[in-house]
């Protein structure tokens, strides 16, 4: 098993350019299944959860060439097989979101129960709602799926939640369907809108996209084409952090900084700024962090909400960066009941933290961090935030199951090493 050993304490000074958005490829990769022509995809990011994406598709039948680590070219000429095997499923979230292209190519399906991070409850019911309505029959035996669809229809959808694969499901599966398709309460992520970009490329007729109520006329079939992915904001904000708590200057080229506003509307509450310079960002060494309080001298709250709130997925990497800024404030993960498992972990690197409930967290800082021999990732965002922790602590950290981390981050430990940490990779 790989680990990472951390001398913490270097402040990270540098350029580095950002990969393609995780969430995005991971839904573009099926999308293709939707058209019998070639697609080229660019800045696809070489992480673990892409080659799994890649895998599947294969088996299916999909003709898969890597014209370079970030080029892939997808041809789903023909799809021999429609049962996506369950050792490769379990290992990622998304192989939910080949319910909808395969539905609307083949009309029919047997899927496992997806895999993925653990942090709580991850339901999967407004997928099967969202399917239903446009004409699948679904059924739910001994953990697996089994859908078909003799053919799909158009239908007024009201998510009842703004999930952000399901919304993917049901885009897929509806621009292939007869008739009109509306999307309410939708989620909007900039992965969604790359999605859509994509297939309104490809010949798909997508009104509303960015907005939570998205209109689709299905077509009778997608051409092919090229298409690019974009910029993952997760990433940036991963990195915005690491700058952040190491006191270092660093440049992010190819950031989307279009994306950043509402993270840095966060970030600035924790005293982080940066500077956007055309497709890049640069964030400056000498930051003071100190936790803006609100009007009435009361305790600030960060809280994750569908886009274009704060995401998710960036609440680990706050709460780490709150720990290093003076003052308290309080992180609020109503998404999921285990995002905030993992703060055990920095409390035993010196954070003051305070678990209120599984949804709740109170930080106070700042703290000096100390590094520990032993400490596991148990998932890709909480493992990065670990690992921003450990390298702004003093000595040595030693990460194992770092496996998780590379689900989402793309040579993570190249980058942070070209901008100065010291950072290796070792096998135990």
């Amino acid at each position: 098993m790989e680990q990472f050993v951390i001398e913490g304490g270097h402040p990270l000074k540098g350029e580095i350019t950002a990969s393609g958005n995780k969430n995005a490829a991971l839904k573009m990769l099926p999308a293709c299944l939707l058209t019998d022509e070639p697609v080229t995809l660019y800045n696809v990011p070489d992480i673990a959860d892409v080659r799994v994406t890649a895998e599947i598709l294969q088996h299916l039948g999909v003709d898969i060439t890597q014209v370079d680590p970030h080029t892939w070219l997808v041809h789903a000429r023909e799809l021999r097989l429609t049962r996506i095997p369950p050792e490769q499923a379990r290992l990622i979230r998304s192989s939910i979101v080949l319910a909808g292209p395969l539905l609307a190519r083949t009309g029919r399906l047997e899927l496992p129960i997806p895999g993925g991070d653990v942090i709580g409850r991850r339901r999967l019911d407004t997928h099967v709602l969202a399917l239903e309505k446009l004409g699948a029959h679904i059924d739910f035996e001994r953990g697996a799926f089994k859908m078909n669809a003799d053919s799909l229809h158009g239908a007024d959808i009201l998510l009842d939640e703004a999930s952000v694969t399901a919304t993917e499901n049901a885009i897929m599966a509806a621009v292939l369907a007869r008739g009109t398709t509306v999307i309410r309460n939708a989620a909007s992520e900039p992965h969604v809108q790359n999605l859509c970009h994509m297939l309104s490329a490809m010949g798909a007729q997508i009104d509303g996209i960015g907005s939570n109520c998205l209109t689709i006329q299905g077509v009778d079939r997608l051409s092919g084409g090229e298409h690019r992915v974009g910029a993952d904001y997760l990433e940036v904000g991963s990195f915005i952090g690491a700058a952040a708590v190491t006191g270092g200057a660093i440049t992010i080229r190819e950031a989307d900084p279009q994306h950043l506003d509402m993270i840095g509307l966060v970030f600035a509450k924790l005293g982080v700024r940066w500077e956007v310079r055309g497709h890049d960002i640069f964030i400056p060494s000498g930051q003071e962090l100190t936790i803006r309080r609100d009007l009435g001298n009361r305790i600030p709250t960060i809280k994750a909400q569908p886009w274009p709130a704060f995401p998710s997925d960036l609440m680990s990497i706050a709460l780490t960066v709150a720990t290093q800024a003076a003052g308290s404030v309080l992180l609020h993960e109503w998404m999921y009941d285990g995002r905030f498992f993992f703060t055990d972990k920095l409390v035993s690197m010196g954070a003051r933290i305070v678990l209120c409930d599984p949804h709740r967290a109170l930080v106070y800082g700042p703290t000096a961090l100390h590094g520990v021999s032993d400490i596991s990732s148990p998932d890709i965002r909480a493992g990065m935030s670990i690992l921003l922790a450990a390298l702004a602590a003093r000595g040595t950290t030693t990460i194992h199951n770092v496996r998780q981390i590379d689900r989402g981050y793309e040579r993570v430990e190249e980058k942070l090493a070209a901008l100065g940490a010291h950072i290796e990779r070792v096998t135990d």
